[in-house]
């Protein structure tokens, strides 16, 4: 019995691989259109053809990463039970399930954020789009004014924690963190 190797990643895929892979090893001043091609294996003609500049390669890299935490928390929204506070528990559930340390996606995503923002902070709207439809979803969630706001919040604290390295919390903080945000629900 033969074993088939997988099908090469296309193109664009390679190369938007390449991009967060170098801006995660080794900054945002590291990412040329030159750098990624080479790590990509493409020519930079190639790369072009896709991207047509840097701006267009970073507008790829912010469309994917909104993709990818778009499906994240619908994820975890299609996990959590349906009923009051749907939304809210949807979203402690992504945030407190999920393993920063160990999940290379997420650690990827970090890079595209804090890529986006220094070449332009509009480039990171579409990932806005995402999270004002969460927001959206949380006002719709039968809590008190500011509690599913509150949960959010601190979500997003932890995530931000994550992206700039500030601190980790050891499970036991994670836990009281996610004890007392379950009380707002």
């Amino acid at each position: 019995m033969q074993h088939q190797q997988p099908p090469p990643a296309d193109t664009r895929t390679r190369v938007l691989d390449a991009a967060e892979a170098i801006v995660q090893a080794r900054g945002v001043p590291a990412l040329t259109l030159d750098a990624t091609a080479r790590a990509a294996g493409v020519s930079k003609g190639g790369l072009l053809y896709h991207f047509g500049s840097k701006e267009a390669l970073v507008e790829g890299l912010m469309a994917r990463l909104s993709e990818f935490v778009a499906a994240q928390f619908e994820a975890a929204f299609g996990a959590t039970p349906a009923g009051p506070a749907h939304t809210a528990r949807a979203l402690l559930a992504w945030e407190f399930d999920s393993d920063y340390a160990s999940d290379a996606r997420i650690n990827r995503a970090c890079a595209v954020f804090l890529l986006a923002f220094n070449h332009d902070p509009a480039l990171l709207d579409p990932i806005r789009a995402v999270f004002d439809g969460i927001r959206a979803r949380l006002r719709q969630d039968g809590l008190p004014p500011g509690h599913g706001q509150a949960i959010m919040a601190a979500c997003d604290g932890l995530f931000m924690a994550h992206l700039f390295r500030m601190y980790t919390p050891d499970m036991a903080e994670k836990n009281a963190l996610r004890q007392a945000l379950e009380t707002l629900l």
